[in-house]
């Protein structure tokens, strides 16, 4: 008679919440949402993630989130799924439970994701069927080779940390100093970070990283991508690595290459770094991308989302659902208006702030997040949800305001998050602590076609003469340096090297300032203020006198000659310079007036190379 399985260790039905493999002291609690499966298994690994060495069907299902409890299962297990259920790409259905899935819940990953021919859900072979879309399908078969050795086990992880009084710094938005940063790339060549932590989350919280950061005097980091992701296949057969991380593997687990104590420290390595830097008064920002996923196209691998409930998670095409819809540019396009979707971005940002103690967010290609059936919405699921959230609407929220989509381009599309102050936007400025921007003088007939600004007096700076050159770069936001020398690089390239100086001298005393506007061809209500010339958020016309000219001749491609008779005083009849191209925004023809000078003066555009000399003023 076979001996009786002991009773605490017989698995159980579990909960439906949290979401992933949750350790409550006794044991752990794993919670899988798939609406299309007919079945899953959890899969447990030992202690290399090489062999399995236990199986659970998961019997109980939960408005499908599918449920199991394990007594004794304790942190530092390794585990994976496999989805069993209909395998239709033609109903945007793709479950292969030959393919060991990820935990899209997963708070740690124990190794580096890397990408292997053995990861694709199909056989590679011809295209089927006499359609036009098939030669771009090649996935009708699946492939039924078991690839468990090839894709990266989860880990349950214990949340416990001690986090002493550690404390959110709460720097004002008109103090920021947001610095960006790259965890491996800004510690790997420091001479003074120890060589066994440089590169890593402990290298960045390390004192001499820190003293660095101070000595900069920045109040933010933040931090380019360190969710999970991918090397993948092709760059991995190149014998390279994914150095940025924009190809995100797990939204919960930090990436493991960044841990100076192996992958199974990754989380608590991650803790202490956020610590050190709260205690130094620095914020920890997170550059983060929902927006797609590692898995590609749908003649990518099978990781996670696409082998669980593919259509639940990504935007198909609602005319060949075969295929996916791409406003990221890599392939696929997370469906935050899928209820599943949401809750997957939702509860991963609440736990890097709740769990990881970090201070806001910078949103990859943001406004693929914000889309509905017909574009880009700013009262969409996501931006909805975060604004009410309790924990998220009191973070900093940075959107990277567009995507490759069709009116993807929303510089000033995105809505304020309330009360709290914090707002999902890329044109609210970031000083550093000399007081907010002025409110810019556009209103959308302006020739930036936008709605990026609301009707306002013209604001103008202080004459230049009182203004320190510190003031003037951060208050003001000059594109071009306060004075400069003849004698640099760029006055040798003969950009109106004659009209800097050194400070102090009589020329720099005498020169003109700043006009305080001029009136805008394409809107007869605004005018170019200098909120626009200095900050470059409307761009819409830049007249520039003549002491401003030259940083600007060398660093914008294209310039405009202003013609007048016999103009003088501050603008002078000589070479200013435009931000637009003539393809671009302001939808100036090469032959066509963009702005107006004071005086009237009409602008033609011009190659770089003949504008850069004083002489070419001339012509007609």
């Amino acid at each position: 008679m076979p001996p009786r399985p002991d009773a605490a260790a017989v698995p159980r039905a579990g909960s439906p919440y949290p979401l992933g493999a949750t350790w409550d002291g006794a044991g752990t609690n794993f919670a899988l949402y798939s609406g299309v499966a007919a079945q899953v298994t959890l899969c447990i690994f030992d202690s290399l993630g090489e062999s399995e060495v236990a199986r659970h069907v998961m019997q109980q299902c939960t408005d499908n989130i599918w449920h199991i409890y394990l007594p004794a299962c304790a942190p530092g297990t390794l585990y994976g799924y496999r989805v069993d259920g209909p395998y239709q790409p033609e109903s945007g259905t793709r479950c292969n439970s030959a393919k060991l899935l990820m935990d899209p819940y997963a708070k740690a990953i124990h190794t580096r994701v890397q990408g292997n021919a053995r990861q694709l859900g199909y056989v590679v072979g011809n295209s089927v069927g006499g359609a036009e879309s098939d030669v771009l399908d090649i996935t009708h078969t699946p492939d039924t080779f078991d690839n468990a050795a090839h894709v990266p086990k989860c880990r349950v992880e214990d949340d416990k940390f001690d986090w002493g009084d550690d404390q959110a710094p709460g720097i004002p938005l008109d103090q920021m100093v947001l610095y960006e940063v790259h965890v491996k790339g800004f510690t790997q060549q420091h001479p003074d970070v120890p060589p066994e932590v440089r590169g890593t989350y402990a290298g960045l919280g390390s004192d001499a990283a820190i003293a660095h950061l101070k000595r900069l005097g920045v109040t933010s980091v933040e931090l380019l991508p360190v969710h999970a992701f991918v090397d993948d296949e092709r760059l991995v057969n190149l014998g390279l690595v994914n150095y940025w991380g924009y190809n995100t593997a797990g939204f919960f687990a930090p990436e493991p290459r960044y841990s100076a104590s192996g992958a199974n420290g990754a989380v608590a390595e991650f803790k202490t770094m956020v610590r050190a830097l709260h205690r130094a008064g620095l914020e920890v920002i997170l550059d983060v991308v929902y927006n797609h996923t590692a898995e590609g196209s749908h003649l990518g691998p099978t990781l996670g989302l696409r082998g669980i409930d593919n259509a639940a998670y990504y935007r198909l095409n609602p005319a060949d659902r075969r295929f996916g819809v791409d406003y990221s540019g890599t392939g696929n396009t997370l469906d935050t208006r899928s209820p599943a979707a949401l809750r997957l971005v939702m509860d991963s940002l609440r736990y890097w702030v709740q769990e990881m103690h970090v201070d806001g967010f910078r949103f990859d290609l943001a406004t693929a997040l914000a889309r509905d059936e017909t574009g880009y919405d700013p009262r969409a699921a996501f931006l909805s949800a975060v604004a009410q959230d309790p924990v998220l609407s009191r973070v900093k929220l940075i959107a990277e305001p567009w995507d490759v989509g069709p009116g993807g381009y929303q510089v000033g599309g995105f809505p304020p998050a309330g009360k709290s102050g914090m707002a999902v936007t890329a044109t609210g400025c970031v000083t550093s602590g000399a007081g907010p921007m002025p409110p810019c003088p556009h209103s959308p007939p302006a020739c930036v076609a936008r709605p990026t600004c609301t009707p306002q007096p013209a604001v103008h700076p202080p004459p230049a003469s009182t203004l320190s050159p510190s003031t003037t770069a951060s208050r003001w936001r000059m594109p071009w340096p306060t004075t400069t020398s003849a004698t640099t690089p760029m006055a040798k390239k003969g950009a109106m090297a004659k009209a800097t100086t050194a400070p102090g001298t009589a020329a720099q005393k005498a020169r003109p300032t700043m006009p305080p506007s001029s009136p805008c061809a394409r809107a007869s209500n605004a005018t170019c203020s200098p909120r626009c010339l200095s900050h470059r958020v409307c761009r819409c016309c830049w007249p520039v006198t003549k002491w401003a000219a030259p940083s600007r001749a060398t660093t914008t491609p294209t310039a405009r000659t202003t013609l007048s008779a016999g103009s003088t005083g501050a603008m002078l009849a000589a070479t200013t310079h435009c931000t637009h191209s003539p393809s671009a925004c302001c939808n100036c023809a090469a032959t066509t007036p963009c702005c107006a000078t004071p005086s009237g003066s009409r602008v033609r555009w011009m190659p770089m190379a003949a504008a850069t000399s004083p002489g070419s003023a001339s012509g007609g």
